[in-house]
């Protein structure tokens, strides 16, 4: 089996939740359980941190692995979804698993496979997870797919579990109120297994002090030990003064990751850190700051508001639910640019109204639809964008609208493309 069988196989027999949705989303953890007892258990045989959230885990994921590989640790990654190639969601030191890997995995498993009927998710956290025990890492950061309570993950025991900020996406699964998310989010809080909450949120820290309390389990609120002061973006880094309560902690750190929301990820980060140094790793200041200097050359991650040109400035964002594309129309507003296009699309599930009220009316949209079964219909968003007082044009792929964009922009103006991470992915500069 070529890895190109191998995908086709795995894209064709089971079920890809990023592609087609809510179908593919097994709620319970049988599957994985059945998957790893078969391969002995994986999940058990290496040190793990487990990073759950509405936005910012897959950047506070990317941040940790940066900053124990810095520390020498020999590192685990698993994130999705990919952006450009199935390997981007299981590395080890930056390195994405081979090819061929993947092809005689799913070749060794096939059988498995049909007596499991596993998810795509599924039998990729079942690879992840072997990979991770064959390559001997010292530590790996998981990433939760969708969730946590449910989500295929959730069956290692890490030595802390991190959980980022809580806002509204994916309600049919995950529930319509942010208690409700959050307490999907709580349900990777393991017994004893201390817990860091990157930012203190009024509306569900009740349910993390709930279920801490139920699993005897440390809790931090990472924001009210570590306060973080924006300094300046220097094009290559962000600056950041970082104090802990009223002392100086960090003078101008470095971030690589120039999003400003990064602010809301970097408290968990380094008390994830501490905690980490408690349980007797030695990751000293001089690795936090080589880690977060060097975010995207050690672990190769993408699509953060990522400069893709210059003259016109063109940047790309995964930012997809409400309060991930507040911020980024907040950096985008503060760009203080003549113009702005904008390049939009989004998927079927996400409340688009509520979306679209967010991008200022002023802005020139180019709205494309990418090339999933799951995207919303570019026809259907031009109509939505209409009623919401947006000024543009429908474009049938992701590469039109780019194309459409970079004709109209002037050299002093601003391209921005995003809306949904499968516009991203789209992207031919990626």
């Amino acid at each position: 089996m070529t890895y190109e069988q191998a995908l086709d196989y795995l894209y064709q027999q089971l079920p890809m939740f990023h592609r087609i949705g809510n179908a593919a989303f097994k709620k319970s953890l049988d599957n994985i359980l059945a998957l790893t007892a078969a391969l002995d258990n994986p999940q058990h045989k290496f040190k793990s941190i487990h990073v759950a959230g509405t936005n910012g885990k897959g950047s506070s994921s990317s941040m940790l692995a940066a900053i124990l590989q810095a520390a020498g640790y020999k590192t685990g990654l698993y994130t999705s979804p990919h952006l450009k190639e199935f390997t981007e969601r299981i590395r080890v030191n930056g390195e994405m698993i081979s090819r061929e890997k993947v092809a005689q995995f799913t070749q060794q498993h096939q059988e498995l496979f049909e007596q499991v009927k596993p998810s795509f998710f599924e039998m990729t956290v079942a690879l992840a997870f072997d990979y991770f025990v064959e390559q001997q890492v010292d530590i790996a950061v998981i990433e939760v797919g969708l969730g946590g309570r449910l989500d295929s993950t959730n069956i290692i025991t890490p030595l802390v579990s991190l959980i980022t900020n809580i806002s509204y996406d994916h309600q049919a699964l995950l529930g319509n109120t942010l208690p409700e998310i959050a307490g999907e989010k709580a349900g990777i809080i393991k017994a004893g297994v201390p817990a860091v909450i990157s930012t203190t949120q009024s509306e569900v820290s009740a349910v993390f002090e709930k279920k801490a309390q139920e699993t005897q389990s440390p809790l931090t609120f990472a924001d009210q030990t570590f306060k973080i002061e924006y300094l300046e973006s220097t094009g290559l880094n962000s600056l950041y003064t970082v104090y802990s309560g009223d002392q100086e902690y960090l003078e101008k750190l470095e971030l690589s990751l120039l999003g400003n929301y990064q602010r809301f990820n970097l408290p968990g980060v380094l008390a994830t850190v501490e905690e980490l140094n408690r349980q007797g790793f030695q990751i000293s200041e001089e690795h936090l700051r080589e880690g977060l200097r060097k975010v995207q050359e050690l672990t190769g991650l993408k699509g953060r508001w990522q400069v893709l040109g210059q003259n016109p400035l063109m940047i790309c964002d995964t930012g997809h639910n409400v309060d991930g594309l507040r911020e980024v129309i907040k950096q985008l507003i503060a760009l203080k640019a003549r113009q702005v296009h904008i390049v939009f699309g989004a998927v079927n599930d996400k409340d688009i109204q509520s979306v679209l009220r967010l991008l200022p009316v002023s802005y020139r949209y180019y709205f494309c639809q990418a090339q999933i079964p799951r995207a919303l219909p570019v026809q259907q968003l031009w109509e939505e964008a209409q009623f919401a007082g947006l000024k543009g044009h429908a474009y049938p792929t992701v590469e039109d609208a780019v194309l459409a964009a970079k004709a109209f922009a002037r050299e002093d103006e601003v391209i921005f493309i995003g809306g949904s991470t499968f516009v991203v992915a789209e992207i031919a500069e990626l």
